[in-house]
């Protein structure tokens, strides 16, 4: 398995690029601000071929980039239905002015093929078998992918902006819910083995085990109700 990732734009987000090997096709997880030029040295790099765009949600810093990568590709994006909008609105997504500045850096708007995820769904993608788990709370549309643990790499979940290292996503932009996070935590995050590998949309990447012992968000809901968290949030 190759999973080749690098921190991207003005928020460091994390953009992924996953094959089964070197050579071989592979998915670009959350292109966000000005990662194309990252995403084309990682493809000539590892002599990739994209076949598809996936996305963790939909706020400008994970999908800044998708109309110029899929451009560049002829593929498709994947997005979950409520947050499809902000690929084109997105400002609405955050419920503020991103920048004159920033914007004039941006392709804002759609991809010429734009598919929709829905919970549960196996995409099979690149001889890959991503599955996609709904986890509303940071945004209505929030997703992650699980890989299954393979022969040279335990099981992997790209957690977008669900779950950190140390922290979770915030939850104070439009369609943002803490009720709704911490059930998407232990919904999605709480059944996981602790060798899964979590690589989220910011930061380094850390273990469910790990994150079951020290994260206090998912100590929080593992000791069920009337517990409390009191720590940073995270994202953008």
């Amino acid at each position: 398995m190759l999973i080749a990732g690098f921190p991207a734009g003005a928020w460091g987000t994390n953009c992924y690029l996953v094959a089964p090997a070197a050579g071989e096709e592979c998915v670009i997880i959350d292109p966000g601000h000005q990662a194309a030029p990252g995403v084309e040295e990682a493809i000539r790099k590892h002599r990739l071929k994209p076949v598809a765009v996936v996305l963790t949600h939909g706020h400008i810093d994970h999908v800044a980039s998708v109309v110029p990568v899929c451009g560049a590709h002829d593929v498709p994006a994947w997005i979950h239905p409520e947050d499809r909008f902000m690929m084109s609105d997105p400002e609405k997504g955050i419920g503020r002015t991103i920048g004159m500045p920033l914007m004039g850096e941006l392709t804002v708007g759609e991809p010429d093929d734009v598919k929709e995820l829905s919970d549960g769904t196996r995409l099979r993608l690149a001889g890959l078998e991503l599955t996609v788990a709904h986890a509303p709370g940071h945004t209505r549309g929030s997703v992650t992918f699980g890989l299954p643990e393979a022969a040279d790499i335990p099981p992997v979940m790209f957690s977008g902006d669900l779950l950190f290292a140390g922290s979770i996503g915030r939850t104070d932009f439009p369609g943002g819910s803490m009720d709704d996070m911490l059930a998407s935590l232990a919904r999605v995050c709480l059944p996981l083995d602790d060798s899964t590998v979590v690589l989220s949309g910011h930061g380094p990447q850390t273990t469910i085990g790990r994150e079951r012992a020290t994260n206090p968000y998912l100590r929080q809901v593992a000791a069920g109700p009337g517990a409390d968290a009191d720590a940073p949030r995270r994202g953008m």
